[in-house]
C-alpha cells in the first residue's frame, strides 16, 4: 500500500478513520469541545467579536465571549487502538451555512451540541443535517447555571426521531466529551448494521 502524507498522524494499528462534524448554534461550546477532547493541539480559526458582530450574534448567555469561530476547529481523537476520529467544528452563525455544507460533505456523522437555554437555535443545523442525510447524535452542553431539563422533554422540543441519541456533556471535560463521541459512534455502527 502506498503511503500518504497523513500517515504520520495515524498509529500503525489504526484500521479505520472517520470524519466527524461537531455542529451547533453560536456559542454552544463547539470550540471548547474540540479543544477538550482532541489528543493533539487543536486548530482554531477564531477572530475577535467586533461591534458589528455583537449586534448580530446573540451574546445574552455568553456576555464574556470575545472570540468566535470564522472557519473551522480541527482536532483528532483515537477511540481504541484501531479507530481515529477527525473532528471538524463548524462556526455557529447561520451566515456561515455555506461552510456548514462544505464541512458535512464526506462526514460519517455529526455530533450536534445544544444549549438548554436556547434549544430553538439548533433547528437550522438539525434541518441541514437531515436534508443532507447526515446521521447525528445530540449532546446537551450543561453550562453552569443553565436549566436541567429531562432528556425526554429535550428530545421532544428538538423534534428528534425516536432513534436519535441524546446525551449530556460538559464541553470543558475530556471524559464527558469522549462519552458523547462514543454515543455517536455506537449509533453510527448500529445504522451500518441495519439490513
Amino acid at each position: 500500500m502506498a503511503s500518504t502524507p497523513f500517515d504520520r498522524f495515524v498509529a500503525p494499528t489504526v484500521t479505520d478513520t472517520a470524519k466527524i462534524v461537531i455542529a451547533g448554534a453560536f456559542g454552544v461550546g463547539k470550540t471548547t469541545f474540540v479543544g477538550s477532547v482532541s489528543e493533539v493541539e487543536p486548530v482554531h480559526m477564531e477572530e475577535t467579536i467586533t461591534g458589528a458582530s455583537a449586534q448580530v450574534d446573540d451574546l445574552t448567555h455568553a456576555p464574556e465571549k470575545c472570540t468566535t469561530t470564522v472557519g473551522i476547529d480541527f482536532g483528532r481523537k483515537h477511540l481504541g487502538s484501531d479507530l481515529v476520529l477527525y473532528l471538524f467544528g463548524t462556526p455557529g452563525q447561520a451566515r456561515f451555512r455555506f461552510l456548514w455544507e462544505e464541512l458535512i460533505a464526506g462526514a460519517l456523522g455529526a455530533l450536534v451540541l445544544v444549549d438548554p437555554r436556547k434549544l430553538d437555535a439548533s433547528h437550522e443545523v438539525l434541518t441541514l443535517l437531515e436534508e443532507n442525510l447526515v446521521p447525528y447524535a445530540v449532546a446537551v452542553n450543561e453550562f453552569d447555571g443553565a436549566p436541567r431539563h429531562p432528556l425526554g422533554e429535550i428530545h421532544q422540543a428538538l423534534a428528534l426521531e425516536g432513534h436519535t441519541p441524546l446525551t449530556v456533556c460538559d464541553a470543558r471535560e475530556q471524559t464527558s466529551c469522549k462519552h458523547a463521541l462514543i454515543e455517536l459512534v455506537e449509533y453510527l455502527v448500529r445504522l451500518e448494521q441495519r439490513p
